[in-house]
């Protein structure tokens, strides 16, 4: 039977508590870089999970699609642009423009396709 880490939802309002949230669940103890690539890495093993794959309970998920939604998503992107290689900066201000029309990703899809990505992870959403 693999391992099962909860995040819940109700435990935090943005992307940086979705980090820490995470990170005591997941990883307790370890550093990590908190941003979505080091979150794909920590999925990736090497990090203290088990290398056999896990599943993550996601609970209050619809709370969590609410607070990592529109605002929250343009938020970070807008961040982003302030900090992204020039080279990404067409990219970024793609995505912002997209969002502000109500196409694109919100984070919590971004964060749920970076999870399903990863075949010894099963993720239920609650």
């Amino acid at each position: 039977m693999k391992t099962t880490y909860i995040i819940d939802g109700a435990h935090f309002t943005n992307l940086s508590e979705f980090y820490n949230e995470f990170g005591l669940s997941v990883i307790p103890g370890n550093d990590w870089g908190k941003n979505l690539d080091a979150f794909d890495d920590v999925l990736s093993g090497g990090f203290g999970t088990p290398p056999e794959g896990f599943t993550i309970l996601w609970k209050n998920f619809v709370l969590s699609r609410e607070r990592l939604g529109y605002a929250e998503t343009l938020k970070y992107l807008e961040q982003q642009l302030s900090v992204c290689d020039s080279s990404q900066r067409n990219s970024v201000f793609t995505e912002i423009e997209k969002l502000k029309k109500g196409e694109g990703q919100m984070l919590c899809e971004i964060l749920t396709e970076i999870i399903k990505e990863h075949a010894d992870i099963a993720l239920i959403l609650e």
